[in-house]
């Protein structure tokens, strides 16, 4: 029989790296979290390697940027796409300069240690509760809270807690997925690919920046991912040997022509199938899916990761807003709204890219490459993702429901350092003085910053947008822009209560 019950805002099913950015933006908003894993340790082998730069400000937001900058790299040269006869078809940007979220565009990292800094952020807050090799056991929703039965791995002693809510971590196996009863949409790829990992024991002449290698006759990804670790991926073709191409003397061959046994050493080779899915069904009441859970993607954007990051941000806010009564329950529902168009844009165009990568009839890829005109590539970068319907102004598309920049302040600091974990309104104070005692009495009861006097980059942005004023959420994403006080007394009812 289960020993006792515990009370949590949030029990949180799996600590990947989705469950562990959620734990800490709840666990810095002064909830009580308790997180369930079954592992007893970090996987200690390599797995995501790139994180963008709207992610990087997820983990500022979390208070982890240093640690997140001092274990990554600014993916500086960007990814090239190299047709079979070495001509470069397509680029997709890079640069270590300044982005619009206030740091590098791209990063790449090693799993393993951005997990042990998520990890011990947790320490921070007391009111975050992890809880290894415990897994979960079922869940009960009521009218209050939902009861969730957990089983310590070891012992084999089940416990009981009570949580407001339950958020579903848990991978692609996710029994919280199951407990909701989610079904899954394929959109279209399922492609096994070999993964081959190696760390460099001595200088080798490797291209610093990522390459897919479009060749039909064995299309191929090469990463430099940080320090001297390096990663091929390999397409599995109909008529490999699945068990001969895992062994290294096989592996090194396919290999060869960049890297030789004797130059660096095997970490890990493994066969995955890329899959493009995304659930139907991410909130049932009390329950929540993020990350994995609800989402897969194959890795030709870098977004797999960066998709479970989004998701905890957009989920964490909501939580807190309703948890603390500053909204209603129906804020929960612009969660799925909100992230599910704009992650399944981001599969759509993974798909559209391995399309080009993993074509192997000759003919097709002639004819691809006549098409990207080989030899003068397009330079292309991430195309900014608009959110589904939800908590912003749908009357201003261009703007509400994508990501506000974050500028360096006069001062000197970052604007998010400003704002906290918070809201803001910014604008002209002519405009901010017009708006009605309830709208004022919505700000304050939203905790949003007021910012009547905004400094010369804020003012660039709103001149460059003929705006009077804009108003942000928590996540930093745009609620919406006003020119008048009419205006914002209107888009104000977005702040944090939902459409």
């Amino acid at each position: 029989m289960p020993e006792h019950t515990d009370a949590y805002d949030v029990v949180i099913v799996g600590l990947g790296p989705t469950g562990a950015t959620l734990a800490n933006l709840l666990g810095a908003a002064g909830r009580s979290v308790l997180v369930l894993e079954k592992e007893a340790g970090i996987f200690p082998l390599p797995r995501a390697i790139h994180f963008d730069g709207e992610v990087l400000r997820i983990f500022q937001a979390a208070g982890l940027r240093e640690q997140v900058l001092a274990i990554s790299r600014p993916g500086v040269q960007g990814m090239h796409f190299v047709n079979g006869a070495g001509e470069t078809m397509l680029i997709r940007g890079g640069t270590a300069a300044n982005g619009p979220h206030g740091c590098a565009n791209n990063y790449y990292f090693h799993q393993p240690q951005l997990e042990a800094v998520l990890r011990e952020g947790l320490s921070r807050f007391p009111g975050v509760k992890v809880q290894l090799r415990h897994e979960l056991v079922g869940v009960e929703q009521g009218d209050a809270a939902a009861t969730v039965t957990y089983r310590s791995m070891e012992s084999g002693q089940a416990e009981v807690a009570r949580a407001r809510y339950v958020v579903g971590c848990d991978g692609a196996r996710s029994p919280v997925r199951q407990a909701i009863g989610s079904g899954l949409v394929d959109l279209g790829l399922r492609q096994p690919w070999l993964v081959f990992d190696a760390v460099l024991e001595q200088p080798v002449d490797l291209p610093a920046y990522t390459v897919q290698y479009c060749d039909p006759r064995r299309p191929m990804t090469y990463c430099n991912v940080v320090g001297q670790r390096r990663r091929w991926e390999i397409m599995v073709l109909p008529d490999d040997d699945r068990e001969a191409l895992v062994q290294p003397d096989n592996l090194w061959k396919m290999v060869a022509a960049w890297v030789r046994p004797d130059q660096a050493s095997l970490e890990r080779a493994a066969i995955y199938t890329f899959q493009s899915v995304v659930a139907d069904g991410w909130r049932d009441r009390r329950l929540f899916l993020a990350g994995d859970a609800c989402h897969q993607t194959p890795p030709f954007l870098g977004q797999g990761m960066c998709a479970g990051i989004r998701d905890a941000s957009n989920l964490a806010w909501k939580l807190d807003a309703v948890l603390a009564g500053r909204a209603s329950d129906a804020l929960l529902d612009t969660y799925e709204s909100e992230r599910k168009p704009h992650v399944r844009a981001l599969i759509e165009l993974a798909v559209r890219l391995g399309n080009i990568i993993q074509t192997t009839d000759p003919q097709l890829a002639a004819e691809r490459d006549a098409k990207f005109q080989a030899g003068r590539p397009e330079i292309f970068e991430l195309p900014p993702q608009l959110l589904g319907a939800g908590a912003f102004d749908p009357a201003v598309p261009e703007l509400a429901g994508r990501p506000f920049p974050q500028p360096r302040l006069d001062d000197g600091r970052l604007l998010d350092e400003l704002l906290g974990r918070r809201g803001a309104v910014i604008g002209s104070q002519q405009v901010l003085a017009a708006v009605s005692p309830a709208t004022r009495q919505l700000w304050q009861r939203s905790a949003a910053v007021v910012i009547d006097q905004p400094d010369a980059s804020l003012q660039d942005w709103l001149r460059a947008n003929e705006a009077s004023a804009v108003i942000l959420r928590p996540d930093r994403y745009i609620v919406g822009v006003a020119r008048s006080g009419a205006d914002l007394d209107r888009i104000s009812q977005f702040l944090s209560v939902g459409p």
